[in-house]
């Protein structure tokens, strides 16, 4: 295990989210700052801490709105915190949030502070859109010229197509990919097939489903008041997803590729945070921790065109290998599912002896993880995909399940644009 000074172990204290609502749904009207303000005054009320003990606040966010570019400092503001907490943002495509809470139990495994705040916010409905990189620069070069000779000049060399508005892409801007053609790239490098995504796929919305019925998932979610309106229920989970369905659908990225609507997630709107603390100042103010964040690791990928959501594989082997446990030695498995088939591309990597050789040398462990421990409780692909609020999530899930469950080790592991990938290590305390 690696070695921390046991006052200054990072644990768990409290999460909240909100409900992850269909984009341009109940939450069109707020801004991203404004939901992730609803998360943390929802975690600070939760955890019962005085908000003048958290000492940071860090926030990720993926879709960066230009008015709020600190948004974590947005965010802690429209919560009432104290003005005098620093709180900045975290940038790393979907593992933001994690990164996030990697960086605050940096700061508390140092010893630095002793309770701190990690999560993240993303509103897909309210994107960020821009006029053409032409038309904004050329506006530039106006502002710039006092001549009313030269103003027109620049004008004159707009052309129409100029005049089209500048969309987020989500294509990968070094190769130029879709998420979803990446990960075709993936599925026909490894051998992924359209049976078993579809089948992963209807997997995870069942068991969403069924967490859903327990109310599993209105422990996590802080309820939030709109006008007359309560939203405390994510309404992305389908009830009617079978196997049947979604065999029906076409593929969406390659005519005879695996990956359909059915089998991606969905981009979601939603927000999370995370209480963290040292486990000296947990219980010096009396609260009680959930569990021990152990360890984390973040990496990138080998290959950008055929393993771009390989993160998973190649971060939780290496994690594992530095805390000296094995595969069979977790009994709770949280991933996050960008597309079935990117989880069952991860899972068949992970379990190859070949595979783990070749990338980490013979003492790194390969296994297999048991469908049963792996995201028991949906993913992703029922619950849609925040970006930078979907870690928060996986994180909760993992609390809950390790408590329930009563198993001793959790591994959080996500993919991410760009070619990067990130894993926990939680480790129970009862």
């Amino acid at each position: 295990m690696i070695s921390i000074e046991k006052n200054n172990l990072p644990v768990l204290v409290s999460g909240a989210r909100t409900a992850f609502l269909e984009s341009a749904g109940a939450y069109w009207e707020l801004m991203s700052y404004e939901l992730g303000a609803l998360a943390l005054k929802g975690l600070i009320d939760r955890s019962g801490i005085s908000p003048n003990l958290v000492e940071q606040v860090i926030m990720g966010t993926v879709l960066h709105e230009i008015n709020t570019t600190n948004v974590a400092r947005e965010i802690s503001l429209q919560a009432e915190l104290s003005p005098t907490i620093p709180a900045y943002t975290v940038a790393m495509a979907g593992l933001s949030p994690n990164i996030g809470i990697m960086n605050v139990c940096n700061e508390i495994a140092l010893g630095r502070i002793g309770f701190g705040v990690a999560g993240g916010t993303e509103n897909f409905s309210d994107v960020p859109i821009r006029l053409s990189q032409n038309v904004r620069r050329t506006m530039m070069k106006i502002r710039q010229t006092r001549s009313n000779k030269e103003k027109i000049k620049h004008l004159s060399k707009l052309r129409p197509r100029d005049l089209a508005l500048d969309l987020p892409s989500s294509s990968d801007f070094t190769t130029g990919l879709t998420m979803g053609s990446a990960c075709e790239a993936m599925a026909d490098t490894f051998g992924v097939s359209r049976n078993d995504s579809d089948q992963f796929a209807v997997q995870s919305h069942q068991r969403a489903l069924h967490a859903q019925s327990l109310g599993l998932y209105k422990e996590q979610i802080i309820p939030v008041q709109l006008g007359t309106k309560s939203i405390n229920e994510d309404n992305s989970i389908r009830p009617d997803t079978t196997f049947e369905k979604l065999s029906e659908l076409k593929p969406v990225f390659d005519c005879k590729g695996v990956i359909t609507a059915g089998n991606s997630s969905r981009f979601t709107d939603g927000a999370g945070a995370i209480l963290l603390g040292s486990m000296k100042s947990v219980k010096q103010h009396g609260l009680t921790p959930q569990l021990i964040i152990r360890d984390y690791l973040a990496t990138g990928v080998g290959s950008l065109h055929t393993e771009m959501l390989l993160g998973p594989a190649l971060t939780i082997p290496k994690l594992l290998e530095r805390n000296k446990l094995k595969f069979e030695d977790i009994g709770v498995w949280e991933l996050h599912e960008a597309f079935a088939s990117q989880v069952l591309v991860n899972l068949k990597c992970m379990r190859s002896r070949r595979f783990i050789n070749d990338r980490f040398g013979k003492s790194t462990p390969h296994g297999d993880i048991p469908m049963e421990q792996l995201n028991a409780h949906g993913g992703s692909l029922a619950m849609g995909n925040p970006f930078a609020a979907t870690g928060i999530r996986l994180l909760q899930t993992a609390a809950q399940r390790l408590k329930t469950e009563q198993q001793s080790y959790a591994i959080v592991a996500s993919c991410a644009g760009g070619g990067l990938g990130s894993a926990l290590l939680l480790e129970n305390i009862s």
